[in-house]
């Protein structure tokens, strides 16, 4: 997996153990445990280990994951972008998730078009997939923006989700 890399207004790096606080602040978000998941990552510790069989496992595995996301200048981290490969779906898929403040801004538009462009091609992917709930109509549009097709529904962590596909 490549190392840090920057788009216009971000940079974009695989996590490590130090994201541990981010992590912690950004699953608990109200908007983070509506729309994904509440992932129980209460404390560093559960960030830790979170970080660990996710992200970094997954670079371990695949070769790809999902990243940190933080703004070129001020270097806040914003949120994280990348590729999963999850059990129940055949082909790896888009995540993404933003700190509310910085929704509205395009930042989740510019990670994902240079997710897309970059590990499709890195990792040979013809087909990546994204889900997203039906009622989160910023994450369904941007999906639209990027490039991906509405193909059905999918259930996943016991809602009922939008399945897009995307083709390179």
């Amino acid at each position: 997996m490549k190392g840090i890399v920057e788009t216009d207004r971000l940079v974009i790096r695989p996590f490590n153990l130090d994201d541990a606080e981010f992590i912690v602040k950004l699953l608990n978000e109200e908007s983070f445990i509506r729309y994904i998941a509440d992932k129980n990552v209460r404390t560093n510790a559960d960030a830790i280990n979170y970080l660990i069989q996710g992200p970094i496992a997954s670079y371990q595995t695949h070769g790809f994951g999902l990243k940190l996301v933080h703004l070129k200048h001020s270097g806040p981290p914003i949120g994280m972008c990348g590729l999963l490969k999850r059990a129940e779906l055949d082909y790896p898929d888009l995540g993404y998730a933003f700190l509310p403040e910085f929704w509205g801004c395009g930042y989740a538009n510019e990670a994902a078009n240079f997710i897309l462009k970059e590990e499709v091609d890195t990792y040979s992917l013809q087909t990546v997939l994204a889900l997203t709930s039906r009622d989160n109509h910023s994450s369904n549009n941007l999906l639209k923006k990027v490039g991906f097709t509405l193909i059905g529904t999918q259930e996943l962590y016991g809602l009922q989700n939008n399945l897009y596909e995307y083709q390179s």
